[in-house]
């Protein structure tokens, strides 16, 4: 049976409350339909701090709103918007907000369809670190320093993790689109999950059409044919994730992707 995409809305009730103070929205997972990845929206209160825990698989962390204190077996880093940090498997990592007003929003992923976690007790001297390197398992990537390419006319991307970055089994980064850009249609040879972070965007996948924003999410499994359009009149911007090591993508004829019906979600 093919498999078609799952689109998500990010306003609905909490799927978790892993503590006190912060809720997972899940975006993308095995029990949706998702192979090869799950991507959620973390939202942590004032205050709000998961404790120190680890994962069987890598996980990526990207801030979409406000400022998080990542720390990393003791390295304590400030992650700003779209400030991306990828943390390897079974390495100890804890997160907070430390701000006393304001929400912060991550967006994490991991390269596999159900994550699980493991609480580990705080054993680690504290160290204030702006920048990871070599002696370091993590990678964090800055968002004002990661290179912007043209992916096509008016729609800049930039890689924030990918395999040359550390990741394995996961990449993605950022796209901002102007208005009237889009992508041609294409495919991919593994799932891709896509969330609109800033304003509205035509999602169209192989026939049909989705309006997309405020944190909605694209699913789209691989090999299905999809594009990714602006219409309106203000900037859209997107955090795209592949269940795979390196960007990749296969371009097609336009027809493949043409609208036969049309809805929202």
């Amino acid at each position: 049976m093919e498999r078609t995409e799952i689109i998500t809305q990010a306003d609905g009730p909490p799927t978790l409350v892993l503590a006190p103070g912060m809720e997972v929205r899940m975006l993308a997972t095995g029990d949706m339909g998702a192979v090869g990845v799950t991507t959620a929206l973390a939202s942590f209160q004032p205050g709000a701090r998961l404790p120190y825990h680890v994962h069987p698989t890598g996980e990526v962390i990207t801030v979409v709103q406000g400022e998080a204190r990542v720390y990393v077996e003791g390295r304590r880093y400030v992650l700003r918007p779209y400030d991306a940090m990828h943390v390897p498997a079974r390495t100890a990592h804890s997160v907070e907000n430390a701000a006393t007003t304001g929400q912060a929003v991550l967006h994490t992923s991991f390269p596999t369809e159900a994550p699980s976690r493991e609480m580990v007790s705080d054993t680690f001297i504290l160290q204030d670190r702006e920048a990871t390197d070599a002696n370091c398992p993590e990678n964090l990537t800055r968002f004002d320093q990661a290179t912007v390419y043209e992916l096509s006319p008016r729609a800049f991307f930039r890689d924030l993790f990918a395999r040359r970055f550390g990741s394995h089994g996961v990449c993605g980064g950022y796209g901002i689109f102007e208005p009237g850009a889009s992508l041609p249609c294409h495919f991919h040879a593994y799932d891709e999950s896509i969330t609109i972070v800033t304003g509205t965007a035509t999602c169209q996948v192989a026939g049909k059409e989705y309006l997309l924003s405020n944190n909605a999410t694209a699913c789209i499994p691989k090999g299905r044919p999809h594009r990714f359009i602006n219409r309106s009149a203000a900037p859209m911007a997107m955090i795209w994730v592949y269940a795979g090591d390196e960007p990749e993508r296969t371009l097609v004829d336009q027809s493949l992707c043409g609208v036969q019906s049309s809805r929202s979600a």
